[in-house]
């Protein structure tokens, strides 16, 4: 089947065929020399982003915060932080953006806010019984040195703090999944819903495309909060355990959401970052609640075929029976990258390319994470210079997947991070750029016909043209299988499929016509391994 040059474009949601950008502001470009990235640096590199081919941004936190988790830790949600610049300079970046043709995504957190949000303030200032503490979950321990209930940190410890140690009368303790500087608001108590619905229309109202709404699944827990009957952390919990999460109550919660983002024109996006197995996570995009969340599944494989083709299939299945698109992605903020996820080394930059490919034939939705286009592998950033809190409490560092993009191959102004519009030098990133970053640095990669930039941008090229004449559909759903040699094969419709070499071996191809690959094929017919390949099958 050839693909056509001319057809009428499917109709489908905007966000049905979407590629979203994820932007980590602070390391995506420094606009004013203080080793951050910000919003002017953003606003400056909005033309590269576009010239990707990419239908939006999603923009990971850069409201006030303390910045004990980088910004995950809110302390006023209807602003913007002063490291990153002014409420004036994202209304600009929007208006920008908007003329580029991207959309824009924020990020929401709605499980948890900083300790410094002053209703936490005020509910530590208001003492036991009040109720300001009813906003959050304040318990009183069994004695001062031990907890309400057995829950674990995230971030590793104990998921309770007390609120006023010093104290000899104040015997409560306060619930943080996550950090101390990261108090859970109490869900079950309606003024938290008023609040976020308040946040939203503010966001709404500037002229967000959409939100991308941070462990989505967590905001109501069991009634009583009893102890969790697994010995693990509540990593484990917030995928499974139902004294955690996933209770039944936050479904409300995001019906009340899609009602109010489809009373603006165009209607806003819902994207939840729902960490369950498929047939869970799901559920959270019935009919009437979010638009998208991310297939966690899918987000965190290895290179192993078989395991490809089991979660795969696995949310197809879910697909069916709730009606909702996975949600794609490799890579994120939280995530190592899949250069070195995948082997590292020469080998793993292979499967990383072909992972790409892969990722953007698949049916429906996906987000690329800034640097994935430019084939970052995970960097092992010196112990002394590490911030993660989630490091500190737990040994677990996500620093290396953060560090600030290269832009240019001259390591002046830090590989071009720095946009060398301060007076004097640049000040240190956040994070160190380690040595040879320059080999990566956008620059070199757009002469590189062969680089992963170009790649990336070719295939949302073709992406594209598919979409425009559907051969892609919103309707289209995924078979997966493993043929012989380690063959990945996810057939998603009659017209096309997508072929992954994960073997030692090359392997032969499906009978078909291969229209786009990431790297040139060898032979005709046959993949060699680490190599993907789109093809028309009718």
């Amino acid at each position: 089947m050839s693909v056509p040059e001319e057809a009428a474009l499917a109709p489908a949601a905007w966000w049905q065929s979407a590629v979203i950008y994820q932007v980590y502001p602070r390391s995506f470009a420094d606009g004013d020399g203080d080793g951050v990235g910000d919003l002017a640096g953003l606003t400056a590199r909005l033309p590269y982003i576009a010239s990707l081919g990419v239908d939006g941004i999603w923009m990971t936190p850069f409201q006030p915060s303390p910045q004990v988790d980088q910004g995950y830790d809110v302390s006023d949600y209807c602003g913007v932080d002063p490291l990153f610049g002014t409420l004036e300079q994202f209304e600009s970046l929007l208006e920008q953006a908007h003329a580029l043709g991207l959309k824009v995504l924020l990020d929401v957190v709605p499980n948890h806010c900083s300790s410094e949000h002053p209703l936490f303030q005020a509910a530590l200032a208001a003492g036991p019984g009040s109720p300001e503490r009813e906003m959050f979950h304040f318990v009183a321990g069994p004695d001062a040195d031990t907890p309400p209930n057995n829950w674990q940190s995230v971030f590793g410890g104990p998921a309770w703090s007390r609120a006023n140690p010093a104290s000899a009368t104040d015997n409560d303790w306060y619930l943080h999944l996550f950090s101390a500087g990261q108090p859970d608001w109490n869900w079950r108590n309606p003024a938290i819903g008023e609040y976020f619905e308040g946040v939203l229309k503010f966001w709404f109202d500037k002229g967000v495309d959409g939100l991308r709404i941070d462990v989505a699944h967590a905001l109501f827990k069991a009634e009583g909060l009893p102890d969790s009957p697994s010995t693990g952390g509540v990593v484990d919990g917030l995928r499974s355990n139902p004294q955690v999460s996933d209770q039944e109550e936050v479904h409300e919660v995001y019906r009340r959401w899609r009602t109010l983002a489809e009373n603006y024109e165009p209607h806003r996006l819902l994207v939840g970052e729902v960490n369950l197995e498929p047939a869970r996570a799901a559920r959270y995009t019935r009919a009437g609640e979010m638009h998208q969340a991310f297939a966690f599944a899918f987000v965190k494989l290895g290179w192993d075929p078989e395991s490809w083709a089991a979660v795969g299939n696995e949310l197809e299945a879910a697909r069916l029976l709730h009606g909702a698109t996975p949600t794609w992605a490799l890579e994120n903020h939280d995530i190592v990258r899949t250069a070195t996820r995948f082997g590292g080394g020469d080998v793993g930059a292979m499967r990383a390319r072909a992972a790409l490919v892969a990722l953007l034939g698949l049916p429906g939705p996906a987000y690329l994470y800034q640097g994935q286009e430019l084939g970052l592998p995970e960097v092992d950033v010196p112990l002394e210079a590490r911030v993660d809190p989630m490091w500190a409490r737990g040994g677990v560092c996500r620093d290396g997947a953060r560090v600030p993009l290269p832009w240019t191959e001259d390591p002046a102004l830090h590989h071009g991070f720095a946009l060398g519009t301060a007076e004097g030098p640049p000040s240190e990133p956040w994070l160190p750029l380690p040595a040879g970053w320059g080999r990566y640095a956008v620059e070199r990669q757009e002469r590189d016909a062969e680089s992963v930039l170009n790649l990336t941008k070719a295939a949302l090229a073709l992406r594209r043209k598919l979409w425009k004449n559907e051969v892609f559909t919103a309707d289209d759903g995924g078979t997966w299988r493993v043929e012989a040699g380690e063959l990945l094969v996810c057939e998603r419709n009659e017209h096309f499929l997508i072929a992954v070499a994960m073997g030692a071996e090359p392997v032969q191809l499906p009978a078909g016509t291969v229209i786009f690959s990431a790297q040139p094929l060898e032979q005709e017919g046959w993949l060699q391994p680490n190599n993907a390949a789109w093809i028309l099958t009718g």
